[in-house]
């Protein structure tokens, strides 16, 4: 829900057994996200040159945040539904999945440059680009 002139968004974002939240970027905004049941592995990326996983797995009551721009991601360790809370930084934070921006994009990327960047067959690149 966007909160219209407060700068900020807040989601409930439920997992079945086992589900993920894929990473993704938010181009606008950071997050903060509030475990209310179940147990996550929690994580983000840093930047280059580094791209470090800084990962944390957490409870009910646990509180993570993502920094601004950075992919990240969220699973459901458990055979039980988790439920969270998260916070974002603006009415308006945007959402970009790597996987579905990457290989489902319209048109699709050429599947050389996908290829190459990430040193895959190019019979691979275009079996992901079919199913996403």
């Amino acid at each position: 829900m966007g909160l219209n002139t407060h700068g900020i968004s807040v989601v409930r974002i439920d997992y079945a057994p086992y589900g993920e939240n894929p990473p993704h970027i938010h181009p606008r905004a950071s997050e903060i996200l509030i475990v209310l049941e179940g147990t996550l592995l929690a994580g983000f990326v840093t930047s280059n040159p580094k791209n470090h996983l800084i990962s944390k797995v957490l409870n009910k009551g646990d509180v993570f945040v993502f920094p601004f721009g950075l992919i990240h991601f969220q699973f459901n360790t458990e055979n039980t539904y988790a439920v969270t809370i998260a916070a974002l930084g603006g009415q308006n934070p945007g959402v970009i999945t790597i996987a579905n921006a990457t290989f489902g994009s319209n048109p699709p990327i050429n599947p050389d440059i996908l290829a190459r960047a990430f040193q895959l067959d190019k019979k691979v690149v275009k079996y992901l680009q079919a199913v996403f």
